[in-house]
């Protein structure tokens, strides 16, 4: 199974870093849509804590990485370019697919609903426009915590679980998936 990227910094990041990085993906998707003109998929990864570039996120995003190419040719969707990122603020990609949007976005949230890690990759899909679509855009309720039924956005905000049970969780599913992909 090939890896993307590999050799995680491991470094505690902070807030002013993740606003910054989050506004550099920001221009670098403008600049995307701006050259390409085509649906863009931004790939990041769910990490809980002040450590967003470790081996266990490397190794969660080269399954999402894989699992999005696979869509893509499964579909008969062109991958326009391709570029992955490794930023202390976690592991990266865009992606300029020669696709509608909204099957882009349908298809993607099937992956993060059905693909063991699924629950652990963000895909932002971005029509050529620029528009972000979100999963109310198909009247699909907020995604789910990793440990309890309550939304993700609720549990996150009020810090309902100890950082080491939601590692633990990631863990587990990442695990799973290697269980899987072993057979």
């Amino acid at each position: 199974m090939p890896m993307y990227i590999s050799n995680a910094t491991h470094a505690v990041v902070n807030l002013p870093e993740l606003l910054a990085s989050r506004e550099a993906r920001q221009t670098r998707q403008q600049e995307w849509l701006n050259q390409y003109a085509a649906t863009l998929i931004s790939l990041t990864v769910v990490a809980p804590g002040p450590v967003k570039d470790s081996v266990l996120t490397r190794r969660i995003f080269n399954y999402a990485l894989r699992a999005i190419r696979q869509l893509a040719e499964n579909s008969g969707w062109e991958i326009k370019r391709q570029r992955c990122l490794s930023p202390t603020t976690g592991p990266e990609a865009l992606l300029a697919i020669n696709a509608p949007a909204n099957l882009v976005k349908q298809a993607a949230i099937e992956l993060e609903q059905q693909h063991v890690l699924g629950r652990l990759w963000d895909i932002d899909v971005l029509t050529p426009q620029g528009k972000i679509l979100s999963r109310s855009d198909f009247s699909l309720p907020a995604r789910r915590c990793l440990v309890c039924p309550q939304t993700a956005a609720v549990c996150a905000r009020e810090r309902a679980h100890p950082q080491a049970e939601l590692l633990n969780r990631m863990e587990a599913l990442l695990h799973d998936a290697d269980s899987s992909a072993s057979r």
